[in-house]
């Protein structure tokens, strides 16, 4: 890391508005990530179709990734974020008026899944863009663990106990109150944050040449490579873990025999371990050299994985959430605000694109392969199989990533400031 202190600059209340939109926008996620699910189950126990549900959450990232980073690079980040939201609002409004019709069917509730990952790519790339030009560079880390806490907060420690609650009132509800946050995210992203984001960009090009030039720096930087690749078949991985996780929690049928009401209270430890994780991201990494961070939580991170195999028992999926949940955030919050350190603003939404294309367009795959793999060898077989290539992969980084390649690589601080368009 830099040897620059973090001063304690403050925040600011135009983070203050994104921060609160973004816990909206959250819940709304993890009422719908944890609720689809739970209601996919009473439609079959197909780990396959179960697990096709993740891949087309994540198969928009492989799709879009890219051109997307275009977009929120050429336009404004605010506007891209309350377009995407309106989009999303009005998707689950169509789901609400399926279920309460009696047509909603598995290959429709694939569709809205897929669909609802197309706004999640513009959404998630325009606010994480954002970020740099609403805060401090100096409390970057601050911001990022901030976003992240509030993510998982009411994705997974609100929002997937609401979920349950939810299902039982009737499936309605998992997507009619998704919407309703998503409108007041969008109404407040609007009213809230003044000023347009939008970077001059020093010439008219086209839109393939700014792919090429997004890809290209990915591709040729000695950082964030190796972080790239590692990341992206570890997320590949886990992904095919947790694509069928929930057959090995709930269910008669099942392992550990959860009510489908308690899964979401799981799930709601590894939130708990998350906003911890992200609150120590930015005091541990003045302590920590941010490299060694970074790769030690990767490390153990993959190994907790294996615990829900080794000890099918409540309590010990619970710690092993935990600390899973605390390793992966504060893993996050370091990487990303590396990122931000050593890319132009710029090109923050082309190189998040295609970062993003690589490390989450595997997912699916990865769902896929989880679900055939579950189908032919059992679930075992994919947990562990998942354990190995994660630490496979982290085995790049720690090979070739070193602290002083950070430090050398990172911008000046005027080079981050925001280039306002008129």
């Amino acid at each position: 890391m830099s040897e620059q202190v973090a001063t304690r600059e403050p925040l600011g209340s135009r983070f203050a508005a994104h921060l609160t939109a973004t816990g909206m926008a959250n819940l709304g996620d993890g009422i719908v990530q944890t609720g689809v699910p739970l209601y996919a189950l009473t439609l079959t126990r197909s780990p396959s179709q179960i697990a096709l549900l993740t891949a087309a959450a994540w198969l928009p990232w492989l799709v879009l990734g890219l051109a997307a980073g275009v977009v929120v690079d050429r336009r404004d980040r605010k506007y891209t974020q309350v377009v995407g939201l309106a989009g999303r609002a009005l998707l689950l409004g169509v789901a609400v008026a399926l279920v309460a019709s009696g047509h909603m069917t598995m290959t429709a509730l694939t569709v809205i899944v897929l669909l609802y990952g197309v706004t999640d790519v513009f959404v998630d790339l325009a606010g994480s863009a954002l970020v740099p030009d609403i805060v401090p560079r100096s409390r970057l880390e601050a911001a990022n663990g901030r976003t992240l806490a509030a993510q998982q907060v009411m994705a997974a420690f609100v929002g997937g106990p609401i979920a349950g609650g939810l299902l039982a009132l009737g499936a309605g509800w998992v997507f009619g109150v998704p919407a309703g946050l998503g409108v007041l995210a969008l109404l407040l992203i609007a009213t809230r944050i003044p000023g347009r984001y939008k970077h001059a960009a020093p010439e008219k090009r086209s839109a393939l040449a700014e792919v090429r030039e997004g890809v290209g720096f990915l591709v040729r930087h000695p950082v964030l490579r190796p972080l790239l690749v590692a990341g992206s078949v570890m997320n590949m991985a886990s992904t095919g873990y947790f694509a069928v996780f929930v057959l090995w929690m709930v269910g008669p049928g099942s392992r550990v025999g959860l009510e489908p009401a308690h899964y979401p209270l799981v799930i709601a430890v590894l939130a708990v371990g998350a906003v911890l994780g992200s609150i120590a991201a930015e005091p541990l990494g003045r302590r920590i050299p941010e490299v060694r961070l970074l790769l030690t939580c990767w490390t153990l991170d993959a190994l907790l994985m294996l615990v829900p195999v080794l000890v099918p028992t409540v309590p010990a999926i619970a710690v092993g959430m935990f600390l899973l949940g605390f390793l992966n955030t504060n893993g996050n919050v370091i990487s990303q605000s590396m990122r931000q350190r050593m890319v132009a603003p710029g090109m923050l939404g082309r190189v998040g694109g295609a970062s993003r294309t690589l490390g989450y367009g595997l997912m699916p795959l990865g769902a896929l392969l989880g679900g055939l793999v579950a189908e032919q060898w059992g679930l075992p077989a994919v947990f562990l199989g998942a354990t190995v290539v994660c630490v496979a992969a982290v085995g790049y980084p720690i090979a070739v990533v070193r602290q002083r390649m950070v430090a050398d690589l990172e911008l000046p601080v005027v080079a981050r400031e925001v280039v306002p368009v008129s």
